[in-house]
């Protein structure tokens, strides 16, 4: 994979002041959904110190594999934590405890991604620490929620595609339930909710002094992924069904199609994306038949116009249908993930980073997607596990064995 990360972009200057600058977020936080919101918060400059236990050996994504980064660190843990600050910090100990709510008198935010019913027995709910400061935003991430039969139960991604029926509606029919092959969808989902959350109630808190609980679930969130296909069964009672070749619900030809040496992913959304593909294709035949004229009726013989298209499109390579429909109408060819990563397209994209880091001078990682003022903000390794805490915690709070 080539390095280059663009010339024009290590180029021009970074901005003098990130959006997030001047934000103190304090995360107990641990594995995908917490982590992955608030590294988009240490991206946009805010001050992310994530507590950990050192007890514990801290976040479990630091002692999962198989590629490690030296002792308490790993590419799986970087992969969520980038930008950000670690203290050592055992919050259940007097010391600890003392020395976390010292820094909640200075903080924006606190965020947990724990089980629902540790939040209220560790005390980091708005009522327990709203006397140390007011303005204190509390946010909430769990696998169900806190005020619920559910509370105390442990949860992650995969069982929420299981439970929602995501896994229903993942995969060729016929075959057995499949989860997103994404790894933690559903925790990334969760993450961007809740960061959505955290930036609305930090703006309340700004303007009025007044910060709040602020809370969302795996469960929720797993939920709202479905999306029109959720609306259409509480309504209609329309219980929406996986697709052959990855096909939308209602519109064709949209789904993937097999070419001379590959796959091809065609959407034709429109009327009059059908029409380009048939113009292309040369085959009007098609768009003057009744059963393929409308997008109703494309909807209704999908099975016969799949067959038709199947024929053309294997007739030629990919590339070949590449060139002649990019630009045209809405297509991309069906690769391997280590084929997307080595595209000319994401280099260009600039959506590789490469950051410093002792135990790999280069580490890869995929940069943040957003960008300000055409630059997309800088990375940096996480600190390794309690290296920030000297930084953070003044000497003498922490005597005694929790330091």
């Amino acid at each position: 994979m080539s390095a280059d990360l663009g010339k024009s972009e290590r180029a021009r200057p970074r901005p003098a002041q990130l959006p997030l600058q001047g934000v103190r977020v304090l995360a107990v936080e641990q594995f995908g959904a917490g982590p992955y919101g608030t590294m988009f918060l240490a991206h946009l400059g805010a001050d992310v110190i994530k507590i950990e236990n050192p007890a514990t050996r801290g976040d479990p994504s630091r002692h999962t594999g198989p590629y490690f980064l030296g002792e308490s660190d790993s590419q799986y843990f970087q992969g969520w934590n980038t930008n950000k600050r670690s203290v050592a910090l055992d919050i259940k100990t007097p010391e600890g405890r003392a020395a976390f709510e010292e820094l909640v008198r200075d903080a924006d935010v606190v965020l947990n991604n724990l089980r629902g019913d540790q939040a209220g027995r560790l005390g980091l709910e708005y009522e327990d620490l709203s006397p140390l400061n007011p303005a204190i935003v509390c946010v909430h991430i769990s696998a169900y929620g806190r005020d619920n039969s559910r509370a105390a139960w442990p949860g992650y991604d995969y069982l929420m595609q299981a439970e929602t029926g995501l896994m229903h509606l993942t995969g060729e029919p016929d075959t057995p339930p499949a989860r997103v092959g994404a790894p933690s969808i559903v925790d990334h989902m969760t993450g961007m909710t809740s960061m959505i959350g955290l930036l609305s109630a930090l703006l309340r808190a700004r303007e009025t002094g007044q910060g709040c609980d602020v809370d969302t679930s795996l469960f929720d969130v797993a939920l709202h992924q479905l999306g029109y296909a959720a609306t259409w069964l509480l309504n209609e009672g329309h219980v929406a069904s996986r697709q052959e070749r990855s096909g939308h619900y209602s519109l064709a030809p949209v789904q993937t199609f097999p070419t001379a040496d590959g796959w091809i992913f065609v959407m034709c959304m429109t009327q009059k994306f059908w029409e380009a593909l048939v113009d292309v294709l040369g085959r009007h035949d098609l768009a003057a038949a009744p059963e393929f004229g409308t997008a109703a009726a494309r909807n209704e013989n999908r099975g016969k116009l799949t067959q038709a298209l199947d024929a053309e499109f294997r007739r030629q390579p990919t590339s070949h249908w590449l060139s002649r429909l990019q630009g045209v109408l809405p297509v991309a060819p069906v690769r391997s993930l280590s084929d997307a990563l080595e595209s000319d397209f994401f280099r260009e994209s600039g959506m590789l980073a490469e950051v410093e880091h002792p135990a790999k001078p280069s580490l890869r990682l995929l940069a943040n997607p957003l960008k300000f003022d055409g630059l997309r903000p800088a990375l940096r390794a996480c600190s390794p596990l309690g290296a920030d805490t000297d930084d953070v915690i003044p000497a003498g709070e922490l005597e005694g064995p929790a330091a």
